[in-house]
């Protein structure tokens, strides 16, 4: 049984700001960070609860070869994509998006 990913709008944004980020410094490493975001946005799908959980029931997943995290909640069938950010970023500064 698939989970349904819903992306919140702050994190849509984080998504995008970094996209273009990445394309500004390296065309094509924009890309690169999409495909990675994809891969755990489909492996969220299928098993959102192997990833640890880091606050209340918040649980991080991080992308392979970036240094990013998504924040996410599971909801009985879907996934709810809070936020993701720089691994070096407060980690205080997404829970005021729950």
């Amino acid at each position: 049984m698939d989970y349904q990913i819903i992306v919140q709008p702050e994190a849509e944004k984080d998504l995008r700001d970094t996209f273009s980020w990445y394309e500004s410094h390296k065309p094509g490493l924009g890309y690169d960070f999409k495909l990675c975001i994809e891969e755990v946005l489909s492996r969220l799908t299928r098993t959102p609860n192997i990833y640890p959980t880091v606050y209340e029931q918040v649980k991080r997943a991080f992308i392979k070869r970036f240094p990013f995290g998504i924040f996410y909640v599971v909801e009985e069938k879907r996934v709810v994509i809070l936020a993701v950010l720089h691994a070096r970023r407060d980690p205080e500064y997404w829970k005021k998006r729950k």
